[in-house]
């Protein structure tokens, strides 16, 4: 499966706050990612798609280990942001999502190694064009044995755990788009996160 030409989560944010650089010009292995404030907050943007590219990406940011320290701790020290009387009540933070996702893949107890799955195999063996139909197998599956959990965060949870696990053993061909469009491309999740008011309030 070829991916298309990823547009930065600076691009997708005009017009909104931008992310401010801790580092400038320090980019990790996704691309253009913006070492972000710790304090940064972003005010709701226009399209999920936009959302959830900005959120993979914080979250790439947190894998390749440039700011995991900040990432692990932030929903613990940082409080809520002061808001004008102009500002939404509803903010949205890459970083703090990006955190609680990480969080959702670390407590996945699911060893992939004895999953049988071709589809998963071939994800460990570096062909992530299978990355999608393996997410997809093994939460279904995983929401069946669970029915308390759902789909929908299986879902997530498994994505998560799966791309570290790619990010771990073939990092040459993880890429951010393959975890972007997955989540983009499931409609069941699109509308889950929808409904709880978009990523912005994801594990509130």
């Amino acid at each position: 499966m070829l991916f298309p030409e990823r547009r930065t989560c600076a691009a997708l944010q005009k017009g909104s706050q931008t992310w401010k650089q801790s580092s400038p010009g320090k980019e990790s292995g996704c691309g253009a990612v913006p070492a972000s404030s710790v304090t940064g907050r972003h005010r709701a943007m226009a399209t999920f798609e936009a959302q959830t590219e900005c959120v993979v990406e914080a979250l790439f940011s947190d894998l390749l280990g440039e700011h995991e320290t900040e990432c692990r701790s932030l929903e613990t020290d940082v409080g809520e942001p002061v808001q004008s009387a102009e500002e939404p009540t509803t903010t949205f933070d890459p970083v703090v999502i990006a955190s609680r996702l990480r969080q959702m893949g670390d407590q996945c107890n699911m060893d992939f190694e004895r999953v049988s799955s071709e589809a998963l195999a071939e994800v460990l063996n570096g062909k992530m064009e299978k990355f999608g139909a393996a997410v997809d197998s093994l939460s279904r599956n995983w929401s069946d044995q669970n029915p308390e959990l759902g789909y929908e965060r299986a879902f997530l949870t498994v994505s998560v755990k799966l791309i570290t696990s790619a990010v771990k053993k073939v990092p040459a061909v993880v890429l951010c788009n393959q975890l972007i469009q997955v989540i983009n491309g499931n409609s069941q999740v699109r509308n889950y996160i929808e409904a709880l008011g978009g990523w912005e309030n994801f594990g509130n």
